[in-house]
Parts: structure tokens; sequence; C-alpha cells
């Protein structure tokens, strides 16, 4: 498998945890040490019962996003991963660092985020 192809079935895997907010599918995404850094200087989750529980705390409704991404760069392990996050009324931008193992876990996970400013509709003169 190519790293390309390992980090789209990760993020399968993601997409699929986060639409099902199920706690096995978050929990077979991390190594049992992993680290979960849901914003860049902020705690960490470490360890896949403390990622699955804090995910569930903080998670949206199943269904509630539609996501999309592209590859920023690939290397050694680590991918850098460029993606728009969708909500009702809501959009952003997301840039996540993966470190995943040579069996397709993740063991460190980094998430930025930057909500899109809200557009309205131009003033009539």
């Amino acid at each position: 498998m190519t790293d390309l192809e390992l980090v789209t079935t990760w993020i399968d895997g993601y997409v699929k945890a986060w639409n099902s907010n199920r706690a096995a599918d978050i929990t077979t995404l991390f190594t049992e040490d992993a680290t979960y850094h849901p914003a860049p200087f902020g705690n960490p989750w470490h360890g896949q019962a403390e990622i699955a529980r804090e995910w569930l705390l903080h998670g949206d409704a199943p269904g509630e996003t539609t996501f999309t991404w592209q590859p920023v760069a690939i290397e050694d392990g680590l991918a850098v991963v460029r993606g728009i996050t969708v909500y009702p009324g809501r959009t952003f931008s997301n840039l996540w660092l993966i470190r995943l193992t040579a069996d397709g876990r993740c063991r460190e996970f980094t998430e930025w985020w930057m909500e899109h400013p809200v557009e309205t509709p131009a003033r009539r003169s």
C-alpha cells in the first residue's frame, strides 16, 4: 500500500468515526499511546480511551458535516492534509498533521482549524 493509500484509508476511517460517534470506530484509528491535539497549543488527549472520551464529549451530530480533503505532503509516516468541513451555515478550513505507524494507525494527530467568515448580502443603496 502506498503512503497516499494508507492516509486515504485512515481518513476514510476518521470520517466514518466522525459520522458514527462509536467509541470502537474512534479507538481503532489510534495506537494505544497516541496523542491527539485538538488545537495546536492546547492540552492534548492521550491514549485511545481518552481520545474516544474527549471526541465523544466534543463530537458533532452524525451526518451533520461534509468533509473534503487533499494531501499537502506525505513523507516518512507524516501526512499534512488540507481539508474543508461544512456544517449547516458554517464552513471551516482545516490543516491536519497525521503521524501514522506502518499498520496504518495514528500515533500523533494535530489539527488547526479556522472558521470562514459568514457571507452577508451586499447592502443596496
